[in-house]
């Protein structure tokens, strides 16, 4: 099975659309209609693993812990996330079955609660950059930072938002579990949001942190680990592209990891947008995979049989 696997990374846009308030029934709704394109790539015969992110729905989570403090007790960053993965689990799992019932397909979809191990002394508990929740102004921003004592950031132009630390996923608690799934033929959903970020005491105990880890660098640790070749991430564009939003815009079909690294180098491609993925992607090819593709949800099928898309290669 795992020769037949890919892992598709769904972005924020294919659950919780940007022009949306981003509800339930709006992630529903978006899950409903990203779900057919994942089944036209199991019409082809593969396998897939699916992971997700959930920057909206932890800021959102935080919100409502911030605010009823004063009357409930207070749920630490990494049993939101936990929740986040249980939650938007479950709406992946309804949605593709959905998908698949009425394509008159037939598989045993299960979400996996993955524990990603961090180092202790990661330098992003002491620097958060991770963008999370939803885009406020300016004004409301300072008003967040000095009410709330909230970090926050300017997000590639789109608006302000909360930071939180990232630290860098190490290896998969799960992993074995997940590997024996595959092997069955399910559809596995796992490292929702990146995982939960736990350490590793010096007798072995593993122990939760507060932070949230970016989805992309998850799912390449995960294909890696797996030994999958082929890792498509779904983002809001059809095409990687150089000098965005520019005058002299130019979108790629292909990119080697070799052009990949300079231009993160020349600063193309922004840690609060594309840079992550990119980043991801090196680290999966450099790490033995054979290509990543990144398109948006409606492409992920085409681009895969290779009609669209932009393939990042060794």
């Amino acid at each position: 099975m795992l020769d037949k696997t890919v892992v598709i990374a769904l972005g924020g846009n294919a659950i919780s659309m940007p022009q949306s308030v981003g509800t339930i029934p709006d992630q529903f709704g978006a899950t409903r209609a990203t779900c057919p394109h994942i089944v036209r790539v199991i019409e082809r015969g593969y396998n897939i693993i699916l992971t997700h992110g959930n920057g909206p729905q932890i800021g959102n989570v935080l919100r409502r812990v911030e605010r009823a403090r004063d009357v409930i007790y207070p749920l630490p960053l990494d049993i939101c996330v936990a929740d986040t993965i249980g939650g938007m689990g479950y709406m992946i799992q309804q949605c593709m079955e959905n998908a698949l019932f009425r394509q008159n397909l037939r598989r045993t979809i299960i979400t996996v609660i993955t524990q990603m191990v961090v180092a202790a002394d990661d330098p992003a508990f002491q620097n958060p950059t991770k963008p999370i929740g939803p885009f406020m102004t300016r004004e409301e921003a300072e008003e967040r930072r000095s009410r709330e004592g909230w970090m926050v950031t300017e997000d590639s132009g789109r608006g302000y938002r909360r930071v939180v630390p990232s630290p860098r996923p190490l290896r998969i608690v799960e992993i074995s579990a997940i590997r024996n799934l595959v092997e069955s033929g399910c559809i596995v959903i796992a490292c929702g949001g990146g995982g939960i970020p736990v350490v590793v005491d010096a007798d072995g105990a593993l122990t939760g942190v507060e932070g949230v880890i970016d989805k992309d660098l998850a799912t390449a640790l995960l294909a890696a680990e797996l030994g999958i070749g082929t890792m498509i991430v779904s983002t809001g564009v059809e095409k990687v592209a150089i000098q965005f939003n520019k005058p002299g815009q130019r979108r790629l079909d292909t990119l080697t990891v070799a052009e990949a690294k300079k231009y993160l180098s020349d600063g193309e491609f922004p840690a609060g947008s594309m840079g992550p993925k990119i980043e991801a992607a090196v680290q999966f090819l450099e790490h033995g995979g054979r290509e990543v593709i990144i398109t948006t949800p409606e492409h992920i099928a085409d681009a895969l049989d290779g009609d669209c898309g932009t393939r990042v290669v060794p």
